[in-house]
Protein backbone atom coordinates (compact mmCIF):
# COMPACT_ATOMS: atom_id res chain seq x y z
CA UNK A 1 0.00 0.00 0.00
CA UNK A 2 0.75 3.33 -0.68
CA UNK A 3 3.17 5.38 2.00
CA UNK A 4 1.21 8.18 3.60
CA UNK A 5 2.01 11.40 5.42
CA UNK A 6 0.97 10.29 8.75
CA UNK A 7 2.50 8.08 11.11
CA UNK A 8 3.44 4.86 10.36
CA UNK A 9 0.91 2.27 12.13
CA UNK A 10 1.04 -1.42 12.51
CA UNK A 11 -2.06 -2.70 11.21
CA UNK A 12 -3.35 -6.42 11.92
CA UNK A 13 -3.26 -7.92 8.20
CA UNK A 14 -4.74 -11.10 6.55
CA UNK A 15 -4.50 -12.81 3.48
CA UNK A 16 -8.36 -14.52 2.93
CA UNK A 17 -10.19 -15.28 -0.41
CA UNK A 18 -7.70 -13.93 -2.58
CA UNK A 19 -7.46 -10.49 -1.15
CA UNK A 20 -6.42 -8.29 2.06
CA UNK A 21 -7.95 -7.27 4.69
CA UNK A 22 -7.34 -5.05 7.57
CA UNK A 23 -8.57 -5.22 11.28
CA UNK A 24 -10.70 -1.94 12.14
CA UNK A 25 -10.08 -1.53 16.00
CA UNK A 26 -13.39 0.53 16.13
CA UNK A 27 -16.09 -1.49 14.23
CA UNK A 28 -14.12 -4.76 15.65
CA UNK A 29 -14.01 -6.31 12.27
CA UNK A 30 -11.39 -7.17 9.40
CA UNK A 31 -12.53 -5.37 6.38
CA UNK A 32 -10.90 -5.76 2.64
CA UNK A 33 -7.80 -3.53 2.09
CA UNK A 34 -8.57 -0.66 -0.33
CA UNK A 35 -6.58 2.79 -0.86
CA UNK A 36 -8.96 4.58 0.80
CA UNK A 37 -9.30 2.02 3.77
CA UNK A 38 -5.65 2.59 4.15
CA UNK A 39 -6.38 6.06 4.68
CA UNK A 40 -8.75 5.66 7.09
CA UNK A 41 -7.05 3.28 9.65
CA UNK A 42 -4.24 5.55 9.19
CA UNK A 43 -5.94 8.67 10.08
CA UNK A 44 -8.18 7.07 12.86
CA UNK A 45 -4.80 6.44 14.84
CA UNK A 46 -3.28 9.56 14.20
CA UNK A 47 -6.12 10.97 15.48
CA UNK A 48 -6.32 8.89 18.58
CA UNK A 49 -2.89 8.50 19.24
CA UNK A 50 -1.30 11.58 17.99
CA UNK A 51 -4.10 14.20 19.04
CA UNK A 52 -5.48 11.88 22.31
CA UNK A 53 -9.24 12.02 20.15
CA UNK A 54 -11.16 9.28 22.37
CA UNK A 55 -11.40 6.02 20.74
CA UNK A 56 -15.18 5.41 22.07
CA UNK A 57 -16.52 8.42 20.26
CA UNK A 58 -15.65 7.64 16.79
CA UNK A 59 -18.31 5.89 14.38
CA UNK A 60 -16.58 4.43 10.83
CA UNK A 61 -18.70 4.42 8.03
CA UNK A 62 -22.25 5.28 9.84
CA UNK A 63 -25.14 5.87 7.78
CA UNK A 64 -27.01 9.52 7.22
CA UNK A 65 -29.85 10.34 5.07
CA UNK A 66 -29.25 13.83 2.79
CA UNK A 67 -32.24 14.43 0.49
CA UNK A 68 -34.00 11.59 0.63
CA UNK A 69 -30.79 9.29 -0.19
CA UNK A 70 -28.90 6.92 2.04
CA UNK A 71 -25.31 8.15 2.42
CA UNK A 72 -22.41 7.15 4.43
CA UNK A 73 -20.33 9.28 6.59
CA UNK A 74 -16.01 8.10 6.33
CA UNK A 75 -15.72 9.20 10.28
CA UNK A 76 -17.54 11.11 12.92
CA UNK A 77 -16.25 12.02 15.73
CA UNK A 78 -18.53 12.79 18.96
CA UNK A 79 -18.14 14.99 21.41
CA UNK A 80 -18.53 14.02 25.44
CA UNK A 81 -22.07 14.97 25.36
CA UNK A 82 -22.73 12.54 22.15
CA UNK A 83 -23.29 15.63 19.69
CA UNK A 84 -21.32 15.47 16.19
CA UNK A 85 -17.97 17.17 16.70
CA UNK A 86 -15.69 16.37 13.40
CA UNK A 87 -17.35 15.15 10.11
CA UNK A 88 -13.83 13.51 8.15
CA UNK A 89 -14.10 12.15 5.02
CA UNK A 90 -11.68 9.77 3.52
CA UNK A 91 -9.74 9.32 -0.19
CA UNK A 92 -7.34 7.71 -1.68
CA UNK A 93 -4.20 8.93 -1.79
CA UNK A 94 -4.58 8.80 -5.61
CA UNK A 95 -7.11 11.18 -5.39
CA UNK A 96 -7.01 15.22 -5.15
CA UNK A 97 -8.07 16.69 -3.02
CA UNK A 98 -10.53 19.35 -5.00
CA UNK A 99 -13.47 21.39 -3.81
CA UNK A 100 -15.90 19.02 -4.95
CA UNK A 101 -14.39 16.69 -2.11
CA UNK A 102 -15.53 19.82 0.47
CA UNK A 103 -18.68 20.02 -0.98
CA UNK A 104 -19.89 16.42 -0.28
CA UNK A 105 -17.99 16.54 3.01
CA UNK A 106 -20.11 20.19 3.78
CA UNK A 107 -23.47 18.35 2.23
CA UNK A 108 -23.23 15.63 4.10
CA UNK A 109 -22.84 18.18 7.41
CA UNK A 110 -25.97 19.62 6.68
CA UNK A 111 -27.56 16.21 8.38
CA UNK A 112 -24.64 15.87 11.02
CA UNK A 113 -24.24 19.22 12.17
CA UNK A 114 -20.11 18.77 13.27
CA UNK A 115 -18.69 21.75 14.59
CA UNK A 116 -15.54 20.62 12.09
CA UNK A 117 -15.41 19.35 8.41
CA UNK A 118 -12.20 17.71 7.22
CA UNK A 119 -11.24 15.63 4.07
CA UNK A 120 -7.63 13.58 3.65
CA UNK A 121 -6.37 11.33 0.77
CA UNK A 122 -3.40 10.49 3.37
CA UNK A 123 -0.70 12.65 1.67
CA UNK A 124 -2.71 16.19 2.76
CA UNK A 125 -5.57 16.86 5.12
CA UNK A 126 -7.67 19.78 5.35
CA UNK A 127 -9.58 21.09 8.48
CA UNK A 128 -12.08 23.58 8.88
CA UNK A 129 -14.78 25.26 11.54
CA UNK A 130 -18.00 24.39 9.61
CA UNK A 131 -19.93 27.13 8.02
CA UNK A 132 -22.62 28.81 9.97
CA UNK A 133 -26.22 30.09 8.09
CA UNK A 134 -24.50 32.80 5.58
CA UNK A 135 -20.92 32.72 6.42
CA UNK A 136 -17.44 31.00 5.28
CA UNK A 137 -15.95 27.91 6.30
CA UNK A 138 -12.76 28.67 8.45
CA UNK A 139 -9.79 26.66 7.70
CA UNK A 140 -7.60 25.72 10.42
CA UNK A 141 -3.94 25.79 10.54
CA UNK A 142 -4.23 22.25 12.38
CA UNK A 143 -6.79 19.66 13.94
CA UNK A 144 -8.14 20.91 16.81
CA UNK A 145 -7.73 19.91 20.23
CA UNK A 146 -10.52 17.45 21.50
CA UNK A 147 -12.84 19.42 23.23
Amino acid sequence: MHKLNLPEIKPALKKEQGKIWIFDGIRKKYLVLTPEEWVRQHFIQYLIQELKYPKSLFRIEGSLTYNQLQKRSDILVFNREGKPWMLIECKSPAIKLTQKAFNQVAVYNMTVHAKYIAVTNGMVHFCCEAAKAGEEAVFLERFPVFE
